[in-house]
């Protein structure tokens, strides 16, 4: 068996959920409700990755400060261009990872201010 799952923690979920799918192209695996008052148990899938993303409530909308995933892609800069031109928030250009020379990392802020990590492979 194989599972891979990553929680993420959100305040406003369809803010999030509309985030990952128009910037990140997710795909919705799941979106039900969780109970009486209005949260939903939600499941968003990269096209072709086993991995989903799932959203855990966060007591306020105050953003997270350390990064809460990483991202791996090819092309660490044209993905930053490809967020920076759908007006994702850059918060460090592609640059060397200091702990791992030859790897090129860059952070951006998701739509619930969450800090994330695209690096290369």
């Amino acid at each position: 068996m194989h599972i891979q799952f990553a929680e993420l923690p959100v305040f406003d979920q369809e803010r999030a959920k509309a985030f990952y799918v128009e910037n990140l192209g997710c795909e919705v695996a799941a979106d039900a409700p969780m109970g009486p008052d209005g949260w939903r148990w939600i499941e968003l899938r990269f096209p072709g990755a086993e991995t989903t993303l799932h959203f855990i409530r966060r007591n306020d909308d105050a953003p997270s400060t350390d990064p809460v995933m990483v991202l791996v892609a090819d092309n660490v800069a044209a993905t930053v261009e490809k967020l920076r031109t759908r007006g994702v928030e850059i918060i460090t250009e592609p640059q060397e990872a200091p702990w791992q020379p030859g790897r090129v990392v860059a952070e951006f802020r998701d739509a619930e201010g969450n800090r994330m990590v695209i690096g290369s492979r």
